[in-house]
């Protein structure tokens, strides 16, 4: 099953609200991916550009992006990303693929 990267900052309310009321998100989180089809493989906080990152399994892109969208539409993120990952194998037919593809350079 497909596997997407995501990496979310909290809005500003999101962290205060933690602040005044620690609490593990991960439960929440697992229940909305489930929610859509598909499955958080883990969740993690970071300190960066980023305040967290988390894995996520479904079936699909648009699974994928239905449970950024549900998370993201609440206002508790002030940015999130979803970023799609491929396998060593499929990576490997892509780069087989670009064998016998064609471009030219701008000006060429």
């Amino acid at each position: 099953m497909p596997m997407f990267l995501g990496r979310f900052s909290y809005s500003s309310g999101s962290i205060k609200a933690l602040v005044d009321n620690p609490q593990d998100r991960t439960e929440a989180v697992s229940a909305t991916a489930e929610s859509v089809g598909g499955k958080l493989l883990g969740l993690w906080y970071a300190f960066g550009e980023f305040d967290g990152y988390f894995l996520f399994e479904g079936p699909d892109a648009s699974t994928a992006m239905s449970f950024s969208a549900s998370v993201g539409a609440t206002g508790a993120l002030s940015k999130i990303e979803t970023i799609p990952l491929m396998s060593t194998q499929e990576a490997l037919e892509a780069f087989r693929k670009a064998q016998s593809a064609s471009y030219t350079l701008p000006g060429s």
